[in-house]
C-alpha cells in the first residue's frame, strides 16, 4: 500500500489510517480479528480516542502485541494543563502502552479554545511536557469545524506536526470560507505539517427523522455515509489525489474492508474526474452540519 511523508514527522503513514473507533461496535475477539485484517493490508497509522467507546480498551492487546508496526495518533478534548496530562496518562494506561506516537488536540472548534490550548497552562504545555518525558513522539491537532482556526493554529503553534479536518467532494463544491478546507491543505504543505482526512465517506447529515431512531440508522457514523463499493473507492479516491496524506476509515466496521480495498488499489485521480465529482455533489447538504460542530 502507498505510504506518504506525515510532515515533518519522520513517519510514513499509508494512504489509509484506521480510526480505530470501530472497534467500539465488536465483541474483543471480533476486535482483535479486525486489527489483524487492517494490518495484512499493510495499514501503519492507527487513530484512536478516549472518546471513543471502549475502542482503546479493544485496541489495547493487539496493539501490545504488534507495537513496532503501529504508529499510533491518540487525542484528547482536555483544553488545560491537568486535564490534557490526566487524559494522556488514562490512555496509555488503558491501552497498556508507554509511548503514543501522535498525541493530538482533539475537537477545535472555536478561538477560545485556540487561546486556552496555547496558554501557558493549556494542553498543550501538557502534551509538550510529556514530549520532554518520552510519553509522547509528535504533536496534532483536530478539528470538524471551522477551517480559519484550523488555519490559525497552524500559524501559531510552531511544533504543530499533524491536522486532521474533513475533506470531502461535498465540503470541496460549497466553495466558500466555512468550507475552506482546502486552503487548509495548502498552508498544512507549506509548513510541512501532515494532514490527515476524516468525513471523506460522508454522503450527508442523517435525515431528521433517524434523529429520533438512531439505534435503527444502519451505519454506527455521526453522518450518512457512502456504502457501495464503487462510491467508496471514489470518495477515498477523491481524498487521495487531494493530496492528504492518509484517509482515516470511517467508524463502522461494515465499511473497513471496502475502505481497505480502495486503499490498496488507489493509483490516483485525474483532475478532470475530481472536478465531475465536485461537480456531483454541488448540491449536496454539508456532512459538517452546526450540530455537528462540537
Amino acid at each position: 500500500m502507498e505510504t506518504r511523508p506525515l510532515g515533518a514527522t519522520g513517519h510514513e503513514s499509508t494512504v489509509v489510517t484506521f480510526g480505530t473507533i470501530a472497534l467500539n461496535w465488536l465483541e474483543q475477539e471480533g476486535a482483535n480479528q479486525m486489527v489483524e485484517h487492517v494490518l495484512d493490508y499493510g495499514v501503519n497509522h492507527f487513530d484512536v480516542a478516549p472518546t471513543y467507546g471502549d475502542a482503546e480498551l479493544k485496541l489495547g492487546p493487539k496493539l501490545r502485541q504488534y507495537r513496532d508496526d503501529i504508529f499510533l495518533g491518540c487525542k484528547t478534548q482536555e483544553r488545560d494543563y491537568d486535564g490534557a496530562r490526566r487524559k494522556l496518562d488514562l490512555s496509555l494506561t488503558r491501552m497498556g502502552i508507554e509511548k503514543i506516537d501522535l498525541y493530538q488536540v482533539h475537537g477545535l472548534e472555536y478561538e477560545s479554545e485556540l487561546e486556552a490550548i496555547t496558554a501557558e497552562d493549556g494542553a498543550l504545555a501538557a502534551v509538550r511536557d510529556a514530549r520532554d518525558e518520552g510519553l509522547v513522539d509528535h504533536i496534532g491537532l483536530t478539528s470538524h469545524g471551522d477551517p480559519d482556526l484550523i488555519k490559525a493554529a497552524i500559524e501559531r503553534i510552531d511544533d504543530l506536526e499533524t491536522v486532521m479536518f474533513p475533506l470531502n467532494p461535498v465540503v470541496a463544491a460549497k466553495g466558500d470560507a466555512e468550507h475552506d478546507y482546502e486552503g487548509v491543505l495548502e498552508l498544512a504543505e507549506e509548513h510541512d505539517v501532515g494532514t490527515l482526512g476524516i468525513k471523506a465517506f460522508a454522503k450527508g447529515p442523517w435525515p431528521p427523522e433517524s434523529e429520533r431512531y438512531e439505534e435503527d440508522r444502519p451505519f454506527a457514523n455521526w453522518y450518512e455515509p457512502v456504502a457501495r463499493p464503487d462510491e467508496i473507492r471514489e470518495r477515498f479516491d477523491f481524498a487521495a489525489a487531494r493530496g492528504l496524506t492518509s484517509v482515516v476509515s470511517p467508524g463502522d466496521p461494515k465499511l473497513v474492508s471496502m475502505v481497505l480495498d480502495a486503499a490498496d488499489r488507489y493509483d490516483g485521480m485525474d483532475e478532470a474526474t475530481q472536478r465531475s465529482v465536485v461537480e456531483a455533489a454541488r448540491h449536496d447538504d454539508s456532512p459538517v452540519p452546526e450540530q455537528l460542530h462540537h
